[in-house]
């Protein structure tokens, strides 16, 4: 019955189309059973600009994968990105009617709930309220307020808010594609939980996603994530300027942004040169790579800035909100020459190029392990979870019913016992992404 229980992720990109299929091996680790790619034709910045497009291209990779996995694909975690997405730091309180019993799950969502009646500006909705620290009666620093007495129950929130209409539309796509939307998730969250490990979100560490269309930021503390940012330059602003200094074709400057490309002009001397095949019989062009490397650096370099006034927003020169672990690079972009060396240079700060290897079986195929698959892992691994969610509380039940009417008669429920009163409070509570998933299943039902 496990073996059978695998979870598809699908990421829209700027540049590409990823289906991933997966399923939980007996140790735990997530293996990977196929992938699909496909050019992204119809998206900008992380942004869908034209529907039939990207419909075709998520059908042409949802095919591949299905291919390669010999599994029929249905329902898809889908990530989210762009430029629309934005966060903002926001603290409420609720008052308890009852200070003499216990604070609840039920009081951590009625807290949460009245974050999202938040006014925000038109068009824009929130997408996840992640609480941060909570304080009850004044006292603060409070991880886990459950369980604990107290009148007043507060907290700061990191709310990250997109576009409704941008939302909508992956919603749509995915739907046409003949797929059913498992679920969302913000894509930086994705690609954390694929390269970073639980040690390097306690101590402290910002993930840099570098797409693209997009970079994405999102920064972890204690386990916390506390900031997230979406900026609206990747690797194809890249490629663009070398297209345009160099006056060739798109084709060829993504070429040699790949084989060539490095981030640290010094690197390269005066009397390197590439040759490049000149258009329908036209003399072949002469470019030295010191000066590819300097329109190359140039850009990163505004790149990293952006990233890093994001960084320096946070706060993260306060010793309590010290970035300890450094700066994590993943994503295509990732994987330029030198840019660990100039990230480290401009920010000061320890850099490592993060591979989604962290929770993938031993014998994952070199490829899924690449920078490139950052995002798509994380929505597998998600999309796993999501679903472990739903069967532990449907088994639940069952496990009740069985002990309170024939303890005896089921030899391979003895280890249960203590099951139901662990997975029963948590039933009924859902995170606010499916809840989330289901509204904007709801509506595209209704859209029809």
């Amino acid at each position: 019955m496990e073996v059978t229980r695998y979870a598809v992720g699908l990421d829209i990109g700027t540049t590409k189309i990823v289906a991933m299929v997966g399923r939980l091996n007996d140790y735990g680790k997530v293996e990977i059973l196929g992938i699909g790619r496909s050019k992204s034709l119809g998206v900008h910045r992380g942004v869908v600009n034209n529907i039939t497009q990207t419909i075709q291209s998520i059908q042409q990779a949802v095919h591949e994968a299905e291919s390669a996995s010999g599994v029929k694909i249905g329902e898809v975690v889908v990530g989210i990105a762009g430029q629309h997405i934005r966060s903002l730091q926001h603290s409420d309180y609720i008052t308890r009617a009852d200070a003499e019993e216990v604070i609840k799950d039920e009081d951590l969502d009625r807290l949460c709930n009245q974050v999202y009646k938040l006014v925000m500006l038109p068009g824009e909705e929130i997408i996840h309220v992640l609480p941060q620290e909570y304080k009850v009666d004044g006292q603060s620093e409070i991880k886990e307020p459950i369980g604990m007495y107290g009148g007043r129950l507060e907290a700061n929130f990191h709310v990250v808010v997109g576009q409704v209409s941008s939302i909508r539309n992956i919603g749509r796509c995915v739907k046409n594609a003949g797929l059913e939307l498992g679920g969302i998730t913000l894509e930086p969250m994705a690609s954390a939980d694929a390269v970073l490990s639980q040690e390097e979100k306690e101590a402290g560490v910002a993930l840099i996603d570098i797409g693209g269309g997009t970079t994405d930021l999102a920064i972890f503390k204690d386990g916390i994530i506390r900031h997230t940012a979406v900026i609206p330059f990747g690797g194809n602003v890249i490629t663009e300027d070398i297209k345009e200094g160099c006056s060739i074709i798109e084709k060829q400057a993504e070429l040699l942004k790949i084989k060539f490309g490095s981030a640290w002009p010094g690197e390269n001397k005066d009397n390197e040169i590439v040759s490049i095949p000149g258009l329908r019989g036209r003399e072949p062009k002469e470019i030295t790579l010191k000066n590819l490397s300097k329109i190359i650096h140039a850009r990163v370099v505004e790149i990293v800035e952006q990233i890093y006034a994001e960084i320096k927003s946070y706060g993260h020169e306060e010793q309590k909100k010290k970035l300890i672990a450094g700066i994590v690079l993943t994503g295509g972009g990732s994987q330029l020459k030198h840019l660990k060396q100039l990230v480290e240079y401009i920010t000061g700060m320890d850099t490592r190029i993060g591979y989604p290897n962290e929770h993938l079986a031993g014998d994952s195929d070199a490829e899924v392990a690449s920078p490139v698959y950052a995002t798509a892992v994380g929505l597998v691994m998600n999309a796993l979870k999501q679903q472990q969610r739903r069967i532990i509380p449907e088994a639940a039940p069952e496990v009740k019913e069985v002990l309170s009417e024939t303890p005896e008669e089921e030899n391979n429920e003895q280890t249960e016992p203590s099951e139901p009163q662990v997975s029963t409070p948590s039933s009924p509570k859902k995170s606010f992404l499916e809840k989330w998933s289901e509204k904007l299943k709801d509506f595209l039902d209704n859209a029809e």
